[in-house]
């Protein structure tokens, strides 16, 4: 192996990478992407606004993930989503530059199709035996974390003067939702169908919330972590359920390592279009939302093992591409078109502070104790139902990377999707059936 350390500096320039591309290509193509904007010369369609995310996301995700501290409690996202809303608050962009944006984020309804392959690839690959013995072991805490959290942080933020709607709908129950990708978004599109009021302007109002959550959930990842260590009776090591000897679930862990097959991911895009069709389809006859009817069709044919195998694979390959390549891109978009700095930073209080705090502990503390009592460990039960309270895959990744236990990604996943699918459900039956 080379030694880095021999290497001169252009050499070292050249081995930087900014998501896969080496740092003086990154730089090149960065060039011309600023120049066509400054010059007002992007084309406004899918190419343009493809060009400013890309570029962006992954510098941005990039220099996030690489800062001491902040790279452990979400940086990425973070920088990703707040930095161009702050350049969108100082008019950073020109207006060909926001409109490229425009066009690819709404017009064209990149929003809809990075949700509808992360929702059913997510669910679709996940392994049978995790969705139903994971969902089996975990319902009872996730469902308890999730009403006792909607109780008590309703409550607190109704006693702190926040309104008891408000503090429902837009502070609590974004924080269990799931994260963006596959919570705010369908929770703000089915809050969009019934109130009238733009997804956009909602989707501003709801990701603080999940954003600070995710925060506080990190931090007591941390912390559970180093109570395994004082109390080794309270903690698997990385085991949730306590199984009898030989009675385990490796196998169902195991990732599939085998190569991407690009026909099989272009099935997967078939199926996600099909499937998110299918939602809008069944939102004509039942007038529940579509994106959410979607999450209940792809676990439901998930469950009934109805799919070929090979088809659940390529569902799941598109889902790590598109995870892997666009999701700091998209929160870019959701950053200069969907976050209104303004409006977010008028939105926070130390009010607002303490309900997210609420949320947070109880659904920790609910896992933990809940957990105990159904032959889990009770430090991993309350690792994966503050999952709940995190930023989709990404929070899950920052709160297991946290308390060092990546192992629990599957039920991290039961808790974030599942768990998360249920809160956006359920609160938009409650709010359609309020308003």
């Amino acid at each position: 192996m080379e030694d880095v350390k021999s290497l001169n500096f252009f050499e070292k320039f050249k081995k930087v990478k900014v998501g896969a591309i080496p740092l003086p290509a990154y730089l090149a193509m960065a060039i011309v992407i600023m120049l066509s904007a400054y010059f007002e010369e992007l084309p406004v369609n899918m190419l343009g606004g493809f060009a400013i995310i890309l570029s962006l996301g992954w510098f941005l995700g990039g220099i996030g993930g690489s800062i001491p501290g902040l790279k452990n409690f979400g940086g990425s996202a973070i920088f990703s989503l707040m930095i161009p809303s702050i350049l969108v608050f100082f008019n950073f962009f020109n207006a060909n530059t926001l409109a490229a944006t425009d066009m690819l984020m709404k017009q064209a309804n990149f929003l809809y199709f990075y949700i509808a392959c992360l929702v059913c690839g997510s669910i679709l690959g996940m392994h049978r035996k995790i969705l139903v013995q994971g969902l089996m072991r975990m319902i009872i805490p996730m469902a308890c974390g999730m009403i006792l959290a909607l109780v008590v942080g309703t409550t607190i933020g109704t006693l702190l003067g926040l309104g008891f709607e408000h503090t429902l709908f837009y502070i609590v129950t974004p924080i269990i939702s799931g994260g963006i990708g596959e919570g705010i978004l369908p929770l703000s599109l089915g809050y969009s169908a019934i109130t009238g009021i733009p997804s956009e302007q909602l989707v501003g109002q709801l990701i603080p919330a999940t954003i600070i959550g995710n925060f506080f959930a990190i931090i007591s990842s941390g912390i559970l972590n180093r109570l395994g260590e004082k109390r080794p009776d309270k903690c698997g090591q990385g085991q949730l359920v306590k199984f009898k000897d030989g009675d385990d679930m490796a196998d169902a862990m195991k990732e599939d390592t085998s190569p991407l097959d690009v026909k099989l991911m272009g099935a997967g895009v078939l199926v996600a279009c099909t499937l998110f069709i299918t939602g809008g389809l069944l939102q004509k006859f039942t007038g529940f939302p579509g994106p959410v009817l979607m999450i209940l069709v792809a676990a439901l044919l998930k469950y009934l093992s109805v799919l070929p195998g090979d088809i659940e694979k390529g569902s799941k390959q598109l889902y790590k591409f598109i995870s892997a390549n666009f999701t700091f891109p998209l929160m870019v978009g959701l950053g200069m078109l969907y976050i209104p700095l303004k409006d977010v930073v008028g939105m926070l209080s130390w009010q607002y502070f303490v309900v997210v705090i609420s949320v947070v502990l109880t659904v920790v503390l609910t896992g933990y104790f809940v957990g105990g009592k159904m032959n889990m460990y009770p430090i991993e039960a309350a690792i994966i139902t503050a999952c709940q309270s995190g930023m989709g895959g990404t929070g899950d990744v920052a709160i297991l990377s946290a308390s060092n236990r990546m192992n629990l990604m599957p039920f991290a996943q039961v808790a974030t999707r599942l768990g998360g699918a249920i809160t956006v459900i359920s609160m938009t039956a409650l709010m359609r059936f309020l308003f």
